[in-house]
């Protein structure tokens, strides 16, 4: 494997050289298995001195959009220039490009489905390449572990200076997921949808801040498979006159959550991903 050795032709840089970019890992592959391990070896093997931050590797299996959700809450709060590795792949050994992005002040590395639509979106300026430089990558190539043997060797290259260019070609036809915005319709409600459901069982929507105005909370309710939420807390412990009563809260990564105090809104409103949520203009009664 050559990657990681300093080759002028690719424009590396040594190890050596000091303030090299963060590495960030986010992946299905949980920890049961070698496979995490396997990414952070070739990354150390062709950077020693790499620093690799895990972000999660709970991702649901093959699950692209609850991927996409979890680095664009944090992506940014990393310093510039990291390297933000995703490997959640379902189709590694298929005909899906590998790709390698910069967008914003930071680079991506992963698969070509999605992942980073979300990133892509919100920063509107990138720079995208379809890995093609077989040169970078750990060989033989295995046809279930492309995590392992290209992306992880593409990532180690870029955090020693290697340019963009040298990976392969230029393209501005990535694959997108549906994007964050509302969709209006002829009533002057919007439609949102659950982004993702965390641990503690709030419900995160797509709705943002210039969607709903502070100036707008008391005039807008949530109406999600049958149930009206009407009411904005502060935050989750907020004196509430039912405890099993919904509201909304704005949530730290900037999405209008729902919630329920001590408890799952999920679990209690019978949510799951995807399910569609109707932003109202609030009349007064429940419709």
């Amino acid at each position: 494997m050559t990657a990681g050795r300093r080759e002028s032709k690719t424009g590396r840089a040594d190890a050596s050289q000091s303030n090299l970019p963060v590495i960030s890992l986010t992946t299905d592959f949980g920890s049961d298995d070698y496979f995490v391990g396997a990414l952070k070896g070739i990354i150390l093997a062709d950077n020693p001195i790499a620093r690799i931050v895990d972000i999660t590797h709970n991702i649901p299996a093959q699950d692209i959009e609850a991927a996409a959700f979890s680095l664009f809450c944090c992506y940014s709060t990393f310093p510039k220039n990291t390297i933000h590795l995703v490997v959640v792949d379902p189709g590694v050994g298929s005909n899906r490009r590998p790709l390698v992005v910069r967008s914003g002040e930071y680079y991506f590395v992963g698969p070509d489905n999605g992942v980073f639509s979300y990133i892509i979106d919100h920063e509107q300026k990138r720079q995208a390449i379809h890995v093609t430089a077989a040169e970078f990558f750990r060989q033989p190539v295995s046809s279930t572990f492309h995590g392992r043997d290209v992306f992880a060797p593409v990532a180690a290259a870029l955090s020693l200076g290697t340019k963009l260019s040298a990976f392969g070609t230029r393209i501005d036809d990535e694959v997108r997921l549906e994007p964050l915005a509302l969709v209006p319709d002829h009533k002057g409600r919007f439609k949102a949808r659950i982004l993702h459901i965390d641990r503690f069982g709030n419900c995160i929507t797509n709705i943002t801040r210039k969607d709903v105005p502070l100036e707008l909370e008391s005039r807008v309710k949530l109406k999600i498979k049958g149930n009206a939420i009407k009411s904005f807390k502060a935050f989750y412990g907020e004196e509430n006159q039912n405890r099993r009563e919904p509201f909304a809260i704005w949530g730290s990564a900037g999405f209008l959550e729902i919630s329920i105090t001590n408890g799952s809104a999920a679990r209690n409103l019978g949510v799951k991903r995807g399910d569609i949520v109707t932003l109202v203009p609030f009349s007064g009664s429940v419709e």
